[in-house]
């Protein structure tokens, strides 16, 4: 099941030779996928407060999926104007620094923190003595097949072949951009034994179908441990569905990821809520001054954003995500999620643009919250030295 974010399907048409017939035969395909099709969870689902019979629910109980006709209103309306324009020019990329992240993969304890953008939501954080991949997506397309589908604009910034051993993957939720099959199966065969998945609630039979058998899932505020690292799955305002009779059947969230020397967050994909300052709220105790203060980084979603009347629930556009910075008490920000797949109708280079825009409007720097390059990677520093930070009680 595709989320109606994910329906571009390549470049901007030319005005006298749309692809009319073939884009609206996927566009009704995909449109009798999101129109209700769904059933409820099977009985032996796995339970949590935050599921009712007909799935797991958004903390603030906003439905996020729209109704057909919003579907092919949006189409249409990207049909009849040329959406998305082209860009201007094309997401930054550089070669990869492949020395240093596979001696600093090695370096356990005295592990540089870094942050290297592979593309769209997928990055390599480097901390606290752990290789961690977020929503690994290497694919050509964003689809269920790789025949159709949203493109991959631009080359990933590391190949899988160039990746160091990972020791963690962190997956938001379902949707094929940021759950690729076939990436967290290459993943599973690494040299060295596979990675451990940490899936939001619901994953793991599907993991489990795809012959991963590393792999736990958590449901929001429930953490895991590994190598003296907390990995904790937060609530975000999303939702998830993979095929015709799956909608919500799994659930969806970001990753705060606490480790003695560097606390990071990953808001996966997330329309705006209050649930970033509950995030700070909930996470300030291990977080106060004696801490630092504060994610030492967040990688926050900032593309996929138009037409706002569609997408405002399901994916904040740049000045919200700069208010997401703000909530989460962030010391510096990374906008992730654009400049990879045509997903929506702004041009594949307006996000950072717009970006600029958000956060000169609030005194804020490119320091503060910016963008990086494909490939590229980010030296950050190292909290002061102090003990591992405490496990909290999990708590649904």
């Amino acid at each position: 099941m595709h989320k109606p974010s994910d329906l571009g399907c390549g470049p901007r048409p030319k005005p006298l030779a749309r692809p009319w017939p073939a884009r609206m035969a996927l566009t009704l395909a995909l449109a009798a996928l999101l129109a209700g099709c769904s059933s409820p969870p099977a009985s032996d689902a796995p339970s949590s407060p935050h599921r009712n019979a007909q799935g797991f629910r958004n903390p603030s109980g906003v439905q996020v999926e729209k109704p057909l006709g919003e579907l092919l209103r949006w189409q249409w309306e990207k049909w009849r104007d040329g959406l998305p324009p082209a860009a201007g020019q094309a997401t930054p990329q550089q070669a990869p620094d492949l020395g240093f992240l596979h001696s600093n993969a090695r370096a356990g304890a005295q592990m540089q923190p870094t942050l290297t953008w592979i593309g769209h939501a997928s990055t390599l954080v480097q901390a606290s003595g752990l290789n961690v991949l977020t929503d690994p997506m290497f694919s050509q397309r964003a689809f269920m097949v790789q025949w159709l589908g949203p493109q991959r604009q631009q080359p990933p910034g590391l190949t899988l072949a160039q990746l160091p051993h990972i020791d963690v993957v962190l997956i938001s939720h379902n949707h094929y951009d940021h759950l690729d099959r076939a990436s967290v199966q290459a993943l599973a065969a690494q040299a060295g034994g596979s990675p451990l998945f940490l899936v939001p609630l619901g994953l793991k039979a599907w993991m489990q179908e795809q012959g991963i058998t590393r792999v736990e899932e958590l449901d929001w505020w429930q953490e895991r441990r590994v190598a003296g690292v907390d990995f904790a799955l937060t609530p975000v305002q999303h939702w998830s569905a993979r095929g015709l009779s799956d909608h919500n059947h799994s659930l969806w969230g970001g990753w705060a990821v606490l480790g003695p020397d560097f606390h990071w967050y990953f808001s996966g994909d997330t329309g705006y809520s209050a649930d970033f300052v509950a995030t700070r709220e909930r996470l300030a105790a291990r977080q106060g001054p004696a801490q630092g203060g504060g994610f030492d980084l967040a990688l926050i979603a900032i593309g996929a954003y138009a037409p706002r009347w569609f997408m405002k629930e399901q994916h904040v556009d740049p000045d919200e995500a700069v208010q997401v910075h703000l909530d989460l008490g962030a010391k510096r920000s990374v906008g992730v999620h654009w400049g990879t797949f045509l997903l929506s109708d702004e041009a594949l280079d307006q996000p950072p643009k717009d970006l600029a825009r958000a956060r000169q409007a609030r005194g804020l720097g490119e320091a503060d919250f910016g963008v990086m390059a494909l490939g590229e990677t980010r030296h950050l520093p190292r909290r002061s030295p102090q003990r591992p930070p405490q496990s909290t009680p999990s708590a649904p």
